[in-house]
């Protein structure tokens, strides 16, 4: 069956660094574009970050351009999200979400809170 599993959450001070993982499998992994989003307690979950099929080409929210990199290896099905300079209202559940035409899957999320 799909799985999306991400993996890497935790805590971490402000101006630190974690790096997310979403591992998939069930489904051609390299055929879906791939996004990570994160919601907020009390707030509409938004996405943080995209990469096509190849990796070729990303894009990110505003709120954390420059910070976050997104990449994936096609040969180890498995999205990354590099966040670096992290800040407190970085602190969300993260989901990785892969997407192809009408097929949409989502991981279960991972909790990052940032805070000293």
């Amino acid at each position: 069956q799909v799985q999306l599993v991400e993996s890497g959450g935790g805590l971490v001070q402000p101006g630190g660094s974690l790096r997310l993982s979403c591992a998939a499998s069930g489904f051609t992994f390299s055929s879906y574009a791939m996004r990570w989003y994160r919601q907020a307690p009390g707030k509409e979950r938004e996405m943080v970050a995209g990469i096509t099929t190849t990796g070729g080409n990303t894009n990110y929210a505003d709120s954390v351009e420059g910070r976050f990199t997104i990449s994936r290896d096609n040969t180890k099905n498995t999205v990354y999200l590099q966040m670096n300079s992290l800040k407190p209202e970085d602190t969300a559940v993260y989901f990785c979400k892969a997407v192809r035409t009408s097929y949409v899957y989502w991981g279960q999320g991972t909790q990052v809170t940032v805070s000293s």
